[in-house]
């Protein structure tokens, strides 16, 4: 079977699951920095990236830090990705091929925001959008308001092409950031003062995770 069918087999089936956006990165140069053992990346050159959207519902009630309601549904998209993710490996493995599902949202180290590897830099590489000011992949349509899960597989997926658009003069996020954490450029973001404000609004019982959203809620996309 050609590699565009794979895409377009398993584009499709993501897709009947609910998922918003699919996308697929070659990582074989950059997944030895993964916090993953060898054994369980060897052979698995590509990422497999889906993502979903947050409702816009639920985001449009966070002015100045998150609701409680906006926790639940971080945790029940988190959860749900992790079962199309557990769905996609499976299927991949009865074609004879081999997969691993990432956790949506498994934090190793909360304070450097380290997981087993980064989501977004992948969606990235998969074409789903940029690293926007607000250090989050940003999509064209959906702005900041998805969240993502990422499938490592051998199987002969074609990946995508990364894109070449940024934020343009949206200032948006940087305005209204609580932890004033945002600066004009994603490589200046100032991870310390967000973990701070993280930290400070469990400490006042809005939540029970390091989330904000402030900063989804302000990037919507087209």
């Amino acid at each position: 079977m050609a590699k565009n069918n794979y895409n377009t087999k398993l584009k499709k089936f993501c897709v009947d699951q609910g998922v918003d956006l699919f996308g697929v990165a070659d990582i074989s140069t950059i997944k030895h920095d993964f916090a993953l053992s060898e054994e369980l990346t060897r052979g698995l050159d590509r990422a497999v990236c889906i993502g979903i959207r947050l409702s816009q519902s639920i985001l449009k009630d966070i002015k100045k830090a998150p609701t409680k309601i906006y926790f639940h549904h971080y945790r029940t998209l988190n959860a749900l990705l992790d079962q199309i993710a557990l769905k996609v490996a499976n299927t991949i493995q009865r074609k004879g091929f081999n997969a691993l599902p990432i956790p949506a949202s498994q934090i190793l180290d909360w304070e450097n925001q380290k997981a087993h590897l980064s989501h977004k830099q992948l969606g990235a590489l998969a074409g789903l959008g940029w690293i926007g000011r607000n250090n989050l992949l940003v999509n064209e349509k959906l702005g900041a308001q998805f969240r993502l899960v990422t499938i490592l597989t051998d199987i002969p997926v074609k990946p995508d092409k990364p894109l070449k658009k940024d934020c343009g003069i949206c200032h948006l996020c940087v305005k209204i950031c609580p932890a004033a954490a945002i600066k004009e450029d994603y490589k200046e973001f100032d991870h310390i003062k967000c973990f701070e404000k993280l930290k400070e609004f469990q400490k006042q019982r809005l939540v029970d995770q390091y989330i904000c959203g402030v900063c989804v809620n302000s990037c919507r996309g087209k």
